[in-house]
């Protein structure tokens, strides 16, 4: 069974939100909090801090576009959003904001689920994405100033760079550091004596 969300819909029209939230209610017992006005719209979301955000309009504004952007930024939660109708500068700006799901001419009860659904679990795939790639900079950033501090050593004291990184190493495990942590101490200490 899948786990209820908490889903803020942003929608002025208010016969448009009662379908929006009677087909959510049909695909189960979700909390639904509608926001009918764009103003202040950060600060709703945020207060709500909702698993995903729906937004229907006619036609986004940039205004909107930059609310969405301060409440839910690319790093924070899933939006669906569905407009009557776009330009390819909206749909970028869209995208850029944060948008999982955008879907133009596209707000139909029976679509609503499976759009919600996509954008959820496009959000976590992107979030893996850039997880794995800040995982990745780092590694580099640490094999870097350990290929620096390798440098060093192989330099001071006239050794191979089997040697050096087996002298780090042996460092590291002596004072139970990381071996980063010994390559920025060798860095550091090499930067005050030169």
């Amino acid at each position: 069974m899948q786990k209820p969300l908490s889903i803020v819909v942003v929608e002025q029209d208010r016969d448009r939100a009662l379908l929006i939230v009677d087909s959510l209610r049909d695909s189960g017992p979700h909390e639904i909090f509608v926001v009918s006005e764009e103003s202040a719209l950060a600060r709703r979301i945020k207060e709500r801090n909702p698993d995903i955000v729906l937004v229907d309009m006619a036609s986004p504004s940039r205004d909107m576009l930059e609310e969405l952007t301060l409440a839910s930024g690319a790093t924070e939660r899933p939006v669906a959003m569905f407009v009557d109708q776009s330009d390819d500068g909206l749909t970028k700006a869209a995208i850029e904001a944060g948008v999982s799901a955008y879907v133009v001419d596209g707000l139909r009860p029976e679509r609503i689920k499976p759009i919600m659904d996509a954008a959820i679990t496009r959000f976590h795939m992107f979030q893996r994405m850039r997880t794995e790639l800040a995982a990745t900079k780092k590694a580099l950033e640490e094999r870097k100033v350990i290929d620096r501090a390798k440098g060093i050593l192989m330099k001071a004291r006239k050794i191979d760079e089997d040697e050096a990184y087996a002298l780090m190493r042996k460092t590291a495990m002596t004072q139970g550091r990381k071996m980063v942590d010994v390559a920025e101490a060798i860095v550091t200490a090499a930067g005050l004596l030169s």
